[in-house]
């Protein structure tokens, strides 16, 4: 692991740092938030999964996160969105490819061989910071926008056990049914749909839903909102009577003036469930 650069924020140290991944065969980037507790001892941790064409750095800069984490004592990760460089395989349009891994492990070519981003949240990552920081990896919590939204609901319902809380931003709810994620699916896991299910949070919240709570934020003026399809996912939370909070927010469109406006309350809803029991 290498120290990209440390700033010294809000009493703790925003730090970005790069290493060589297993899971991606590629060098990976990400943000890594810690408050002022942890010098003196592991912190909780909330994971924050950026959306379509962002890195490490837009949720880090933009999101304004840093704050209330700092408040609650929690640190915060910004993982990169896909594998990057030479060799890594791309695509023209801006929802494939690099900046677009979607949150699974691709099984079709060219993506196969660096695409494979659950394993690097779901392991790789984790591992090397739970190894390198001051975190408490028994208590993890995980949020997300947009791509990340899809992916922090999709990780969090499929490792039961994992984290104690989940949130989303303006999440794809249903990828199965929408031109944000048929064309992903069928491009990283191939025509058999039977394997698309496990990336779809409204599927998998009428499956088996989340042992904890769930909060989302969308906003009604959001441009990509029959994209995104929040009330698929309202509709299966709600017919296995999960416990969510799920908002439509007047007014507020897909942009990270909407994140940072709601983030204060993300963390406060995270810090409660973290610092529970």
């Amino acid at each position: 692991m290498e120290m990209k650069s440390e700033n010294a924020c809000f009493g703790g140290v925003q730090g970005v740092y790069t290493h060589a991944s297993k899971a991606t065969g590629t060098d990976m980037t990400f943000g890594l938030f810690l408050p002022a507790e942890a010098k003196d001892g592991p912190v909780p941790v909330l994971w924050y999964l950026s959306g379509l064409t962002c890195t490490h750095e837009n949720a880090m800069t933009k999101a304004g996160a840093q704050g209330w984490a700092a408040e609650q004592g929690i640190a915060l990760v910004f993982p990169d969105t896909s594998p990057r460089g030479d060799g890594v395989a791309n695509d023209d349009a801006f929802d494939m490819g690099q900046g677009a891994g979607f949150y699974l492990n691709a099984t079709q070519d060219p993506w196969a061989k660096h695409f494979q981003m659950w394993d690097y949240i779901a392991e790789d990552l984790p591992a090397l910071i739970g190894a390198e920081f001051a975190v408490d990896m028994d208590r993890q919590a995980i949020t997300g926008h947009s791509m990340g939204g899809h992916g922090a609901l999709t990780l969090a319902m499929g490792l039961p056990g994992r984290f104690r809380s989940v949130s989303a931003f303006s999440p794809i709810c249903n990828p199965t049914d929408s031109d944000w994620g048929r064309k992903q699916l069928t491009g990283y896991l191939g025509e058999d749909q039977g394997s698309w299910a496990a990336h779809d949070a409204s599927l998998l919240m009428a499956e088996r839903g989340f042992d904890g709570p769930v909060l989302t934020d969308t906003g009604t003026n959001d441009q990509f909102l029959d994209l995104l399809k929040p009330e698929t996912l309202a509709h299966a939370a709600a017919a296995r009577r999960q416990q969510s909070i799920l908002r439509m927010q007047p007014g507020y469109d897909h942009s990270y003036f909407f994140v940072s406006t709601f983030m204060e309350d993300h963390v406060s809803f995270h810090a409660e469930a973290l610092y529970a029991g």
